[in-house]
């Protein structure tokens, strides 16, 4: 009989253990799938004189894959990328017929959900 009980008490504490063991891990964020999409990249094209560049196309290139996307850019000047992965380098300028923007970066060590970025091409 008291191996009986002492068995029981041993399957008890096992469940409790998974159980509290089970909710500290539900409640801990996975930090790794924190940092794997969510920034948002947006802002405008330019020319020399600050007129937005409606049509321009703007392209921002993963760093790590290589991966392109692309956005043409609203009568008032703007674009958006939403849901960038955080955790790597983009390269990104915009294009006007012939003209080009300067490249910029965004890094995966900035902490921030959204960058705003102005992008200037001399026209002339």
């Amino acid at each position: 009989m008291n191996n009986l009980r002492s068995a029981i008490k041993a399957v008890a504490l096992c469940c409790i253990a998974l159980v509290a063991f089970s909710t500290v891990a539900a409640a801990s964020p996975d930090k790794k799938a924190e940092k794997t999409v969510g920034r948002l990249l947006f802002g405008k094209v330019l020319d020399g004189d600050d007129n937005p560049l409606p049509d321009a196309v703007v392209y921002v290139t993963n760093t790590r894959t290589r991966a392109i996307k692309t956005y043409i850019v609203s009568k008032d000047g703007t674009y958006r990328f939403p849901a960038l992965t955080t955790g790597v380098d983009y390269e990104v300028y915009a294009q006007f017929n012939t003209h080009k923007s300067d490249t910029k970066s965004v890094s995966q060590f900035d902490d921030r959900s959204q960058v705003y970025m102005v992008l200037k091409i001399n026209t002339k």
